[in-house]
């Protein structure tokens, strides 16, 4: 099995070289906000929402100071905006009382912030501050079921028989292609089979649907000519960049919307 895992990251790094978190973020506090606000969303609907929320409060002092009923109104596109404003004043005082203004680049300080536990802290350690860790989403969890590498279904549990299999130094960039393939190919409840680059080494094979035509219309983002999920992508992302809020809204030729939201990222 240990073989097998190891062959498929190997595989999902010539698949997705270009893997990346999908939150747009300039500097940790961003992301520890995005990623707060990604729980029971779809990082898609968090970018275009940041936009306006870190313009209007770019620090963690000037976060704890806002009025909760203007926050909560700058966050209700993400859902459960009460919830995650308090989360987030909380934990922006947190940060100006606590740590100086200053996102802590440990775990164990950043598991003490409101609203944020093993897996948002492992996003932040592991994209802001260069610390391996493992983020233990829906989708890294479905996956890693799927294949056979662990039978655990609590999240500490799957993160510590993961990081059994592979080095440190892998943690951070084995997330990103498990939740890449996960969004795109591997999806919860059609998985797109015949389309799937590591079919032969998938012990689910045929869980989905198998016929390459039919699997091919299932695939999404770049994998499927779709907008991703960041308004600012990385330089080497291959596919288009999503559109804001406003311009998401707007009826396409084909009539609906242009918001291309992945129901399965909750949690992302």
């Amino acid at each position: 099995m240990v073989r097998r895992a190891r062959r498929i990251n190997r595989d999902l790094a010539d698949v997705y070289p270009y893997a990346h978190p999908e939150l747009d973020f300039r500097n940790p506090f961003e992301l520890l906000v995005a990623t707060v606000l990604s729980a029971q969303t779809t990082d898609l609907r968090v970018n275009q929402t940041t936009p306006a929320l870190f313009a209007a409060y770019p620090t963690p002092e000037d976060m704890a100071a806002a009025v909760p009923e203007e926050l909560e109104e700058l966050i209700r596109p993400t859902g459960f905006f009460r919830m995650k404003a308090k989360s987030l004043l909380g934990l922006s005082a947190a940060l100006r009382d606590r740590f100086g203004g200053e996102v802590p680049g440990r775990l164990e300080d950043l598991v003490t912030l409101p609203g944020v536990g093993r897996k948002t802290a492992n996003v932040v350690l592991g994209n802001a501050f260069g610390v391996p860790g493992l983020t233990v989403d829906t989708h890294f969890q479905r996956l890693v079921r799927r294949w056979k590498w662990t039978e655990q279904t609590e999240p500490e549990k799957i993160e510590a028989e993961i990081a059994a299999i592979f080095p440190k130094s892998e943690w951070t960039m084995l997330s990103h292609r498990i939740i890449f393939h996960g969004r795109r190919i591997c999806h919860a409840r059609k998985p797109a089979c015949g389309a799937c680059p590591i079919a032969p080494l998938c012990p689910a094979y045929g869980e989905g649907e198998t016929d390459p035509e039919k699997a091919k219309k299932l695939l999404k983002y770049e994998k499927g000519g779709q907008p991703g999920q960041r308004l600012s992508p990385p330089p080497d992302y291959p596919g288009s960049p999503a559109r804001p809020l406003e311009a998401a809204a707007q009826p396409t030729a084909a009539g609906g919307t242009a918001d291309t939201a992945d129901g399965g990222a909750a949690a992302s």
